[in-house]
């Protein structure tokens, strides 16, 4: 058919596209995308709000964190007061407050001691930063599928953190400041700084901080000297020191110690052997030092000079004393039983004794028969009446003045200002020397010698000598009426032992804290020279004819030669015996704290018997040396003292008739 289009009819054609189509579905986007538009902007402003939620709630967990304390105060810091007393050898007497070590130094312990506590409680301690990471991540997912708290995370300088910095309350917050302060921490100190730290400082139990305390007080051994067993039996202590406290809980601290063990195998550190050998050794434990509580009254003495030589002081204190702690053990023992026996015989129920050496060291201190009842100090607090154990001083006053062993002096009644003193025997024997009078102890001429030299020179003597107090210048002073301690008695009596030079008493040799820095030293200086070399040997002679022929016989010491005198003050109140050889000086005081009389004791009794057995002991291991004076008196016949006498007579006479 002509014309006919090859498309055939109209209708047949394609429909002819206009864009309607691609207009309504353009419309469509376009009313679609506001809504992604927000809804974008509305979750990445979420995501803001959430981080920025986030940030500050990161930032509540750190405020108020305290700073890192300085490398000292964490030495220092959350120490309760404590003082370990030891001898000069650095033995161990006693300790006031909690037990803190002396500092251990890493590079000095065995290698395994260091390894246990490592395996125990921090095996990648040398691979993080402050705070295990992976261990975080372990314990987290370990406490979440638990659905409670099954495993911890803390690193050995977390623990540090914990407990030196930190308060113990268990939070995300503290935690978070746990792990920044310990990285903190990392970035100051080396490894081996930080566990020399945390092995220093580290509760163990029983009262015990420091791996120097628990090591020598569960064993009785310097860190140093710990077994593979002992180290990690002691490593088995800082996850729970109270309840597995050796003293205590010896079986599950064993049931601990096979897990340390492992953990050691695991790490290398020991052999499977090595380690089954160690499970197997049987531990004994060290029992507590057995101290005698009369101890108290040296290291009350000791206590308050450590106050005055420090006023502020550190948490932890060791103090050096010279107290020989074998010698004062066995003093406190004799001291004890013979009062327990004589003592109570004889209506004494106290004593007090004192030892030093030429140097002032106190050796050994008795401040009374039962410190656990009464603290008071009678060695050192008690102002007593020494009675005739004062008149060495009256004695030495006239040798400085010119006069003689030899010169003579009569035994008779004297009134003086209307006191008139009375002899103990109560008999007089006419004309003596001065040498014979106080080796008899005769009141009478000590009381005319008292008024010939004056009661003030005898004062100003006292004095020099290093007696302490306030003297009045009353005649009886000669007869040793006034007050003075037993300290005070003894260190001025050494000044005859030692030629002339006065003794300063000292009971602390030294204080240190627990990593040995010294805080004090006691100086070494020259003795004062408070009285002449020759009148003091003068005086050594005059005071051992007390002991070998006078009134302090019970004194005697075998082997060696003693000067001393006894003393007794009115109706036994007071009974005193001081004296000394070429090194060592003591003293002895014997009463009743009331003041109420003994039974007739006298200073050559009791007092004489216990300071005999004081400088016994004092004495066993020491080679006999001369004291320089004694034995150099001469003894005057009774004629020779006649004649002596009868020319003083005269010439006193002859110079009272010049004075008129």
């Amino acid at each position: 058919m002509a014309g006919k289009s090859n498309f055939g009819s109209p209708n047949d054609r394609p429909p002819t596209y206009d864009g309607s189509d691609r207009k309504s579905r353009g419309k469509g986007l376009l009313a679609a995308r506001p809504i992604l538009t927000w809804g974008l902007a509305a979750i990445a402003g979420l995501m803001l709000i959430a981080l920025l939620a986030g940030w500050l709630y990161v930032q509540t967990l750190y405020r108020g964190m305290p700073g890192l304390p300085t490398n000292e105060q964490l030495w220092a810091k959350g120490r309760e007061q404590a003082i370990e007393f030891v001898d000069m050898e650095g033995e161990t007497i006693a300790i006031r407050g909690p037990r803190y070590g002396r500092a251990v130094r890493v590079e000095e312990l065995p290698p395994h001691v260091a390894q246990a506590f490592i395996a125990a409680e921090d095996k990648r301690f040398y691979e993080h930063n402050g705070a295990d990471t992976q261990a975080i991540i372990r314990a987290a997912w370990a406490n979440f599928t638990s659905g409670k708290t099954v495993s911890g995370a803390s690193t050995i300088t977390q623990q540090l953190i914990k407990n030196l910095v930190l308060t113990p309350e268990q939070t995300l917050r503290r935690k978070a400041q746990e792990v920044r302060l310990a990285r903190q921490l990392e970035e100051r100190l080396s490894k081996d700084e930080i566990l020399e730290l945390y092995l220093n400082r580290i509760y163990f139990g029983a009262g015990f901080y420091g791996l120097g305390a628990a090591s020598r007080f569960y064993f009785g051994k310097a860190p140093e000297e710990l077994t593979v067993s002992e180290a990690s039996l002691l490593a088995t202590l800082p996850q729970a020191p109270s309840r597995l406290a050796l003293t205590n809980n010896l079986s599950d601290a064993k049931q601990r110690q096979a897990y340390v063990l492992r953990e050691m195998v695991n790490a290398g550190f020991l052999s499977e052997r090595q380690a089954s050998a160690a499970a197997a050794e049987e531990v004994d434990l060290e029992e507590p030092p057995a101290r005698d509580p009369q101890f108290g009254y040296a290291l009350d003495a000791a206590t308050e000079r450590v106050n005055e030589i420090l006023p502020s002081l550190p948490g932890d204190l060791v103090v050096t004393l010279t107290i020989d702690a074998d010698m004062q053990a066995r003093i406190d023992e004799v001291f004890s039983r013979r009062m327990a026996e004589e003592g109570a015989a004889q209506d004494a129920a106290q004593a007090a004794g004192i030892l030093m050496d030429t140097e002032g060291r106190i050796l050994a201190m008795y401040g009374g028969v039962d410190y656990t009842e009464n603290q008071f100090n009678r060695a050192t607090q008690a102002r007593r009446q020494p009675g005739s154990a004062f008149k060495p001083f009256v004695y030495a006053t006239a040798i400085r003045q010119g006069l003689t062993p030899y010169d003579v002096r009569r035994d008779q009644p004297v009134t003086i200002d209307g006191w008139s003193p009375q002899n103990y025997s109560r008999v007089y024997s006419g004309p003596m020397t001065l040498a014979e009078a106080l080796q008899d102890s005769i009141n009478t001429i000590a009381a005319q010698l008292g008024q010939d030299v004056g009661e003030e020179n005898i004062i100003s003597l006292i004095k020099s000598f290093g007696i302490s107090g306030e003297f009045q210048p009353f005649p009886s002073i000669a007869l040793g009426s006034q007050g003075i301690s037993l300290r005070d008695m003894t260190r001025a009596y050494g000044v005859f032992m030692t030629g002339g030079k006065r003794i300063d008493p000292y009971i602390v040799e030294r204080i240190s804290n627990s990593r040995g820095d010294i805080l004090y030293e006691r100086p070494s200086y020259d003795a004062s020279q408070v009285y002449p070399r020759r009148d003091a040997e003068t005086m050594v002679a005059m005071l051992e004819r007390v002991i070998t022929d006078g009134t302090g016989k019970r004194a005697r010491l075998d082997g060696w030669q003693v000067a001393g005198k006894t003393g007794t003050s009115q109706e036994s109140r007071d009974a005193w015996f001081v004296g000394f050889s070429a090194v060592r000086v003591g003293g002895v005081w014997v009463g009743n704290d009331d003041d109420t009389p003994m039974a007739r004791v006298t200073g050559g009794g009791l007092p004489a018997s216990l300071w005999h057995d004081m400088m016994a002991i004092a004495h066993e291991d020491l080679e006999p040396e001369a004291l320089a004076g004694a034995g150099s008196l001469v003894t005057l016949s009774p004629q020779t003292r006649r004649r002596i006498s009868f020319y003083r007579d005269v010439g006193n006479a002859f110079a009272g008739t010049r004075n008129n």
